[in-house]
């Protein structure tokens, strides 16, 4: 028998050897599966099933609601002004973090981190002592008619504030794996800064990017409590979809609160499967990278 023969065998013999009974396996299996469908089937099928209680006609009609609407719009441009924003801060902050050294680069980690270790109802707390009409600056926004506070502009910045780290933190770890080799040989070949970055380094993070931005946009869009302290509850202005179920809810008009749930739903399983996709793909980047 050759030694690759006998390496081989052993190698098999092994991972049959070391490797949990078939019975512990199927075991654990079991509980994790059990777990999936008590945490996440069985919520996600009671809100579908709610929302459709009465029928196709009842759930279009609670989606059709002036306040439902005008929720969803402002949900919307939330995340279109929140993402963008932390897209560019993730990139910038993450190229910085990951390929240059400079005074305060611990520092910048620590900060972008803060964010997962404060309460969003504290972060909306302190926009509301900041911007509110008895903080620190409002005795002035008041004097130039600028409202933050229970206005959209608190909206974007408390939800600005909880969901810029999931870009970065997505990134820095890809970009770091990745080394600097690429963007030096572009440099040495006379590339600028400029179009070393779009030429080189862009490609290279596209799937980390997608994977971040479909997290930061489904915490954008979830975010219930910064958003809760900042907005007000005014109907049908300061409103987000989060805030809409939790008003229809205590007002025991379940159908409704539930159809508008389901649209978050909807999100969360359309960011599961593209975060699973994207995931893979960064997986199978950075082997692809390793064995180079």
């Amino acid at each position: 028998m050759s030694s690759t023969t006998e390496n081989h065998t052993a190698r098999h013999n092994g991972i049959r050897t070391v490797g949990e009974p078939a019975i512990v396996r199927w075991l654990l299996t079991a509980v994790a599966m059990a777990f999936l469908a008590l945490f996440l089937a069985l919520p996600l099928a009671a809100v579908f099933s709610q929302a459709f209680e009465k029928g196709w006609q009842t759930y279009l009609a609670a989606l059709k609601e002036p306040d439902t609407l005008a929720a969803v719009k402002l949900t919307l441009l939330t995340a279109a002004v929140a993402v963008p924003f932390n897209l560019a801060f993730g990139v910038v902050a993450s190229w910085a973090i990951a390929k240059f050294s400079f005074p305060g680069k611990n520092l910048l980690i620590t900060l972008i981190d803060l964010p997962f270790s404060v309460s969003p109802v504290i972060s909306g707390l302190i926009y509301v002592l900041i911007f509110g009409r008895q903080g620190w600056l409002g005795p002035w926004l008041e004097a130039h008619d600028l409202k933050i506070i229970f206005a959209v502009p608190g909206i974007i910045l408390a939800t600005v504030f909880v969901t810029f780290p999931f870009i970065a933190r997505e990134l820095i770890p890809l970009m770091e794996s990745q080394g600097k080799d690429e963007e030096e040989a572009a440099i040495v070949l006379g590339a600028s800064g400029l179009q070393t970055f779009f030429r080189v380094t862009l490609p290279n993070i596209r799937w980390g990017i997608i994977y971040g931005v479909i997290l930061c946009n489904a915490r954008a869009m979830g975010e219930f409590g910064a958003v809760s302290v900042v907005s007000g509850h005014i109907r049908g202005m300061t409103n987000t979809v989060p805030l809409q179920v939790e008003i229809l809810y205590n007002e025991y008009n379940y159908t409704a609160a539930f159809a508008v749930a389901s649209l978050l739903a909807l999100l969360a399983l359309v960011t599961l499967v593209v975060k699973s996709v994207a995931e893979w793909n960064v997986r199978r980047q950075m082997k692809s990278q390793e064995r180079g």
